[in-house]
């Protein structure tokens, strides 16, 4: 792999656990950030993203309020 790419990656992954970090999260099923891969950080930034931006990909989120 070539060092452009790989260092690419590294501030991909670094952006992504200060970003986690903001939201509170310092571990993924006792597995700290910075032990995991691109790939683990990227789907879990997804899910809170998901769950916290009320824009997500599949449309508004519409709550029933009674």
């Amino acid at each position: 792999m070539s060092k452009i790419i790989k260092y690419d990656e590294e501030k991909r992954r670094k952006e992504l656990i200060n970003k986690l970090i903001t939201y509170g999260v310092y571990k993924v099923d006792k597995t700290h950030l910075f032990q995991l891969s691109l790939a683990d950080l990227e789907k879990e930034y997804k899910r809170f993203q998901d769950d916290v931006h009320p824009h997500c990909t599949s449309g508004l989120r519409w709550i029933n309020k009674k």
